[in-house]
């Protein structure tokens, strides 16, 4: 028996739950990479010393940290709600608007990722001041972070279509 550090997700197959495995351990990875840093950082401020990268660092890596988390959380279906409306709707209407939000996300996770890869595109050539590597790396987190959203936000869309409720689409 496998003993796993983070919650399981709701039921997918195979290369969702890879992928939504894949975005849980890269944030958690990437908040132990920043714990560590900014704890040394402050180790160092005691002996009037600083480590001047890991301000930059810990910046780009907090960046990729939201993208890869909102993705982890559309998995789950754990995005903020206001549900007052929708709960007085019908099981079947339900499902019309869940459909309804979950096409206009989906619409504006595409703006994201094609303003992204226009973003990252144009960056290559500018360089973070500190770490002296292109900003491009650090704005890669908002396309790479909204494909994976849209993997999950799709997938969450055809199970929709396919009739299952909300509780039955995150296990809840």
């Amino acid at each position: 028996m496998a003993i796993s550090l983070l919650p399981e997700g709701p039921p997918a197959p195979a290369p969702i739950k890879m992928l939504g495995a894949v975005v849980d351990w890269t944030v958690v990875g990437i908040g132990a990479v920043m714990v560590v840093l900014v704890f040394c950082n402050v180790m160092f401020h005691v002996f009037n010393k600083d480590i001047a990268w890991t301000t930059e660092l810990c910046e780009m890596l907090m960046v990729w940290v939201t993208f890869l988390a909102a993705a982890s959380a559309a998995r789950r279906g754990a995005h903020m709600t206001i549900t007052e409306f929708l709960d007085k709707l019908s099981d079947r209407h339900r499902r019309w608007a869940d459909a309804a939000i979950q096409v206009v996300v989906a619409g504006v996770l595409g703006l994201l990722i094609w303003y992204g890869v226009i973003i990252v595109r144009s960056s290559w050539g500018n360089l973070l001041t500190v770490l002296d590597i292109s900003m491009a790396w650090q704005y890669l987190a908002l396309p790479v972070g909204s494909v994976a959203t849209l993997i999950f936000v799709v997938f969450d869309l055809a199970q929709i279509i396919g009739g299952k409720s909300r509780e039955q689409r995150y296990g809840v």
